[in-house]
């Protein structure tokens, strides 16, 4: 579980990093502040692993107030404006929020500040981490293994993460599921489809192979498919 704060001088902006932030179950929002030294000060007396944090207040500029703070937490942006994209992560923020942002977005960010806490705390010799993402399936998030992901389908308004040994549904569009999954490692061969790059075994003109099961290659997506053929 992370525990977090949020700061932002907009009220509205707050009340969705908390309607967000109660669906997502290992992410605790322990206070939510309009002015930044209020913040502050509740740093120095509370221990808080993650900070969602606007960029433009009145007293004092996100970035600003990261680099004022001796020992920050991780952080991610969210902001309406993309040109301090670069500062924030010169800053090593963990991710860059672009007002207005979705649940699958949002998500998104905070898996990777799991990730990135996991990866902080000591692990066993004989138990390397491995990369995982969190899944919204009905009320739960559901916690998988990227390597056990073979292919994403839709399903009319949900999309079926398929997995080696189960699928699990989620309301989700193709899109929101491709913002959720890393890029690079998943590549959309049709409307209905993306296919876990590792997991492809073979390829032609109508039909890509994930270690014996067949799924449509869609003439559209088709450019895609070549150019991962020709950097493998």
């Amino acid at each position: 579980m992370l525990n977090a704060i949020a700061i932002d001088d907009e009220p509205l902006a707050l009340e969705v990093i908390q309607s967000l932030a109660a669906q997502v179950t290992f992410i605790r929002l322990e206070a939510c502040f309009t002015r930044a030294m209020e913040a502050m000060s509740y740093l120095q007396q509370e221990k808080t692993d993650l900070l969602f944090l606007d960029i433009r207040m009145p007293d004092i500029t996100g970035i600003d107030f990261i680099r004022a703070l001796p020992s920050p937490p991780m952080v991610i942006f969210t902001t309406a404006y993309s040109e301090h994209a670069v500062q924030s992560f010169e800053l090593d923020a963990v991710d860059y929020l672009l007002k207005p942002f979705s649940l699958p977005r949002f998500l998104k960010a905070c898996n990777k500040a799991a990730e990135l806490a996991a990866l902080k705390k000591p692990q066993p010799i004989i138990s390397p981490s491995v990369a995982t993402i969190f899944i919204k399936s009905g009320y739960e998030q559901v916690r998988v293994t990227l390597d056990e992901i073979r292919y994403v389908e839709s399903t009319g308004n949900y999309v079926q993460f398929v997995l080696n040994d189960k699928k699990i549904t989620s309301r989700l569009t193709m899109n929101e599921a491709a913002e959720l999954l890393p890029q690079g490692a998943f590549i959309r061969i049709h409307r209905s489809y993306l296919a876990a790059k590792a997991k492809i075994t073979k390829i032609d003109k109508r039909t890509v192979w994930l270690e014996g099961t067949e799924l449509p290659a869609g003439e559209a997506f088709y450019p895609e498919i070549e150019k991962f053929l020709m950097n493998k």
